[in-house]
């Protein structure tokens, strides 16, 4: 079974916010998962849909068929790295501050016509 991907490096989102929203739409149908992540109010959600319509995006360029029959194969999101800052305290002292950073893939796949257990 060919699939498409689609890979978003380096996105200000940390993992631990983007993990969630992820494992909402793995294996779920496209117009499913769109649907669901058009009306999730997170921030990592925008990024994921965007995302993911670049992975259909690609999976028609490979034609693969038409996004209503494709499924969510894999999706993922890896530690990227930590950008670390410095916030000014009282009495000269200082409080590190860690901006994470993520690497987020998902990868659609044309479905093979069974339904979804669930």
């Amino acid at each position: 079974m060919s699939e498409a991907h689609a890979i978003l490096r380096f996105v200000r989102v940390a993992p631990r916010k983007a993990k969630p929203v992820i494992d909402m739409i793995r294996g779920q149908q496209v117009p499913m998962a769109l649907a669901m992540l058009k009306h999730t109010p997170r921030h990592a959600a925008r990024v994921v849909e965007k995302l993911l319509r670049s992975a259909v995006a690609n999976a028609e360029l490979k034609e693969l068929g038409d996004s209503e029959s494709m499924v969510v194969s894999r999706a993922f999101v890896n530690c990227g790295p930590t950008y670390k800052r410095v916030r000014a305290r009282s009495m000269g002292r200082a409080n590190a501050i860690q901006k994470r950073t993520s690497h987020i893939t998902v990868a659609v796949a044309a479905s093979d016509g069974r339904g979804q257990e669930k």
